[in-house]
């Protein structure tokens, strides 16, 4: 049997094809096609200035492109532009796909060899500081090597953007084995691929798992035997939890609990949950479980003052957003600009807590080297609040991104209670690319907090880590909320799920409000005065 081979010239793509490109690379691109056998021969080309198109008949500007179109449509276009003419690219590129053109960018001989961006798929880098306005905190190395050096750290959610910079951070402290924990079998590959190549001599090893599996997990916790365990592995993604709450307390409260009761069971000396802003008030699923797994972790600590002996030190770490984490706002940015626009935001009103993932792994490591008892067998502080700095509005850091990539940022719809004009007296910019505002999602607050009114934040020796001195409330049963929420977690009954979770979380409010409470900055008033 003879397989059919793809040809590169199909007829229905390449009838009428046109290139789009500058005077200066028309030439240069009309002999590459013709030297190239089967290669699309276009019907002419469009010019980003008035020029010649050498062996190719010009047809007219790019701003002619909807107008030559809609004449005799285009079945394709061969685009090339220098990686600097980044606007119109991006502009070009919307247009095409706004008239169903098939694409093609061919990157250009200079930016190739300058291994500059070939294409516009995507915004270049940013500095995440300068995107945020912010310095991040050092870190005691001294004090983190105690619990890294010549141990064994297991690290779960390995190949998330935390637990992946958990990952290569703690390596630099020659770890005696860095164990790699993670459900997604890509996602473990390419943190241990890394780690291979920056620590070819650091023992390590990759464990295909999911913590959510408690009898695997102790299993695996018997055999590997960790003296520190940092638990990343998380469900985070608000408004797909609303969709299936009992996902997320399968994973954010039972995986937490399988992963924490296996670490006290094999004497792992310290184990420090990753957790959220989003566990204080909890206007969603997401949150409302975090605070649950919360609650277990301090609940495991509280009950070992009671006992004699070696002790696990339970604690936790609460942080906001990370700038650049997967499907978080700047790639999603990225990808909205590399398609022309429009960047989408939410809500104008909403502000955020931001920190670089360098800087959240660089003080979760830091924190976890604080021990939940002192000296004396008394209670200490178990959740540790990162100061995150000042909240910063979500449209405020659309537009430093926008900006920050060489664009101008404009709106598509005003927004309530902004002052700017829409696109000003002269039109329309070449270079603006509009906000658009989808409106608040199911759960989500417009604004988050780090901690609750009642709870004391208490410095701590390290700058940039804040202790809270509370712990869970005297009324909570953590047996009766075990009980409960195992038997929902196959059930298909949201509201029933999230009723169940109401009761172990009263101050949970209803999934759908959006909070217009705006809380002081407590973390950053507290850092002040200490």
């Amino acid at each position: 049997m003879t397989i059919p081979q793809p040809t590169l010239n199909p007829s229905n793509i390449w009838d009428r094809a046109v290139v789009i490109t500058t005077p200066g690379l028309a030439s240069h691109l009309a002999a590459q096609l013709a030297a190239t056998p089967d290669a699309p021969r276009p019907v002419g080309c469009l010019l980003t200035v008035a020029g010649a198109g050498g062996m190719l008949p010009v047809l007219g500007e790019v701003g002619d492109l909807p107008r030559l179109h809609a004449a005799r449509p285009f079945t394709a276009a061969i685009v090339s532009l220098p990686a600097a003419e980044k606007a119109t690219a991006l502009r070009v590129r919307a247009q095409l796909r706004r008239l169903g053109i098939v694409e093609r960018f061919v990157p250009t001989l200079l930016d190739t060899l300058a291994q500059g961006p070939p294409t516009p798929q995507g915004a270049t880098d940013l500095d995440a500081m300068d995107l945020i306005g912010r310095m991040p905190y050092g870190i005691d190395r001294r004090s983190v090597a105690r619990i890294i050096e010549g141990k064994r750290v297991l690290i779960t959610g390995a190949g998330g953007s935390i637990g992946s910079e958990l990952s290569r951070i703690a390596a630099t402290f020659k770890p005696a084995q860095l164990i790699l924990v993670e459900r997604s079998e890509n996602a473990l590959f390419e943190i241990d691929r890394q780690l291979a190549r920056l620590f070819p001599d650091m023992p390590r090893k990759a464990v295909l798992h999911d913590v959510v599996d408690a009898d695997a997990t102790l299993r695996q916790m018997v055999q590997l035997k960790p003296h520190t365990v940092f638990h990343a592995a998380a469900h985070k993604h608000v408004p797909l939890m609303e969709e299936n709450p009992a996902h997320a307390v399968t994973n954010n409260l039972f995986g937490t609990k399988s992963i924490a009761d296996a670490a006290l069971a094999v004497g792992t000396e310290r184990f420090v949950m990753i957790s959220s802003d989003k566990a204080v008030n909890p206007t969603s699923v997401m949150g409302a479980t975090k605070r649950l797994a919360e609650m277990y972790v301090q609940s495991m600590n509280d009950r070992q003052h009671a006992q004699r002996g070696a002790r696990t030190s339970f604690t936790m770490v609460r942080f906001g957003n990370v700038l650049g984490s997967a499907c978080s706002v700047v790639p999603i940015w990225s990808a909205q600009l590399a398609e022309g626009g429009p960047v989408t935001v939410t809500d104008p009103r909403m502000t955020r807590y931001f920190m670089t993932i360098p800087e959240a792994a660089t003080l979760v490591l830091q924190a976890g080297a604080i021990d939940a008892h002192d000296a004396s067998g008394g209670a200490a502080p178990t959740i540790f609040v990162l100061d995150m700095g000042e909240p910063i509005r979500i449209l405020d850091l659309a537009k430093r991104f926008i900006a920050l990539q060489g664009f101008d940022p404009g709106y598509a719809l005003a927004p309530r209670g902004e002052s700017e004009i829409l696109h000003g007296a002269g039109g329309y910019p070449e270079s603006q690319i509009d906000i658009v505002f989808t409106g608040a999602r199911p759960g989500e607050k417009l604004y988050e907090e780090l901690s609750y009114s009642a709870e004391a934040l208490l410095p701590t020796p390290y700058p940039g880590i804040l202790a809270l001195a509370a712990s869970v409330h005297a009324d909570f049963d953590v047996t009766s909320m075990v009980a409960e929420l195992s038997g929902l977690r196959g059930s298909q009954e949201r509201a029933g799920v999230i009723a169940a979770i109401r009761r172990h979380v009263p101050e949970m409010r209803a999934a759908n409000t959006v909070t217009e409470h705006k809380p002081k900055s407590a973390v950053t008033a507290t850092v002040a005065a200490a």
